[in-house]
């Protein structure tokens, strides 16, 4: 098809919408639902970042995407079992395949409350695992070069049928330049096509040493950083996005943005949250307000008579400042990227907070 009529564009008094190519043929096919403006921004962003991490790290990449930015994104590396735990699936009885780890991480890591309504793109072909994390989440929509059969009947029963599944065609690459329209007028450029490695080619600092995740955990940051809105910081550990501060005008916010994302994403880990016991029932949502709110300074919405007996079997202790501190200062070898000029003092001490070891700008 040459054109695809939208449901609206990005506001619902939008209309008409569309999707279209001047020449040829669009390369993609909804297979599922009904894809919206905002829905396609997600998808396309979503699917070049995942691309460029499927390339760069030759593993299987995922994003969340929110509102035109990545709120995660990660590599099909093992999840360990208390990494499955935070992010929910550690009752699943599944096939950790390394597509799914890389949705479970990217949903799970940077900001799993953004991540709520996303739209995923999938660097491969969806499997039933990762179809079958899917279904539990709250999502709009995925795209992927493709679906097994198991995997599309899955997806096609999610949202009572309307979940929206976008087919992409991989070999399809866009012109060279490209151009966007402002207020009638049209701004052109070319595309960044900056290959990740050619950070690596030049180590600037007097360490020159990487280790090969710190590579990974880079090259996810800088890539990242490319769909991102600017200031824009990401925090990565572990082959996933755990912290992406971005869209402030000034740089230390984003970088306190993302550290504060980081280490929320480590104090899930403590033993003190880990062993938060919930009252049966409580909603998969309802969990990750309550952390958020209790490793936070809100911790008395959660922990106030009257109010931890709807959310907990027995009341936890507070999680002090101090507590918390000793906890944090053993995250370590964090990488971090910045899509600009990052060596300030205020900068380096707040990502050494949360234990970043390697930068790249």
């Amino acid at each position: 098809m040459q054109e695809y009529e939208l449901k609206y564009g990005c506001n619902p008094n939008q209309k008409p919408a569309r999707i279209f190519m001047k020449e040829g043929e669009l390369p993609i096919k909804v297979l599922n639902g009904r894809a919206g403006y905002i829905n396609f921004l997600d998808a396309f962003n979503g699917w070049q970042l995942v691309r460029e991490l499927k390339k760069a790290t030759g593993l299987p990449a995922a994003t969340s995407f929110k509102h035109v930015s990545p709120a995660g994104a990660a590599v099909g590396q093992p999840l360990s079992d208390v990494e499955k735990k935070i992010y929910w699936v550690d009752d699943m009885d599944i096939e950790f395949t390394p597509l799914a780890n890389a949705y479970i991480r990217a949903r799970g890591g940077a900001d799993r409350m953004s991540s709520f309504g996303d739209f995923i793109s999938l660097s491969d072909v969806c499997d039933k695992s990762t179809a079958l994390v899917i279904k539990r989440e709250v999502s709009d929509g995925v795209i992927a070069p493709g679906y097994t059969d198991e995997a599309l009947e899955i997806l096609k029963a999610k949202k009572k049928g309307n979940y929206c599944v976008i087919e992409i065609d991989p070999s399809y690459e866009p012109a060279p330049i490209e151009r966007k329209d402002v207020f009638g007028i049209t701004f052109e450029q070319g595309r960044n096509e900056l290959h990740i490695d050619d950070v690596f080619s030049n180590i600037v600092t007097e360490n020159k040493e990487l280790t090969e995740q710190a590579k990974i955990d880079l090259a996810i940051s800088m890539i990242t950083l490319k769909y991102t809105q600017s200031n824009s910081v990401c925090y990565v550990k572990g082959g996933q996005a755990i912290g992406i501060g971005a869209g402030q005008q000034s740089r230390i916010h984003c970088t306190r943005l993302a550290g504060s994302k980081a280490d929320n994403w480590w104090l899930r880990q403590s033993p003190q949250v880990l062993g938060l016991q919930f009252v049966d029932g409580i909603r998969r949502a309802d969990r990750d307000n309550t952390i958020d709110l209790y490793i936070g300074e809100d911790y008395m919405d959660v922990l106030a008579d009257g109010a931890w007996e709807h959310i907990f079997k027995e009341k936890p202790e507070v999680f002090t400042r101090e507590a918390k501190r000793e906890w944090l200062d053993k995250l370590t070898d964090v990488s971090l990227g910045s899509d600009a000029f990052f060596p300030f003092g205020d900068n380096i001490e707040r990502a050494h907070r949360s234990g970043v070891k390697y930068v790249a700008q």
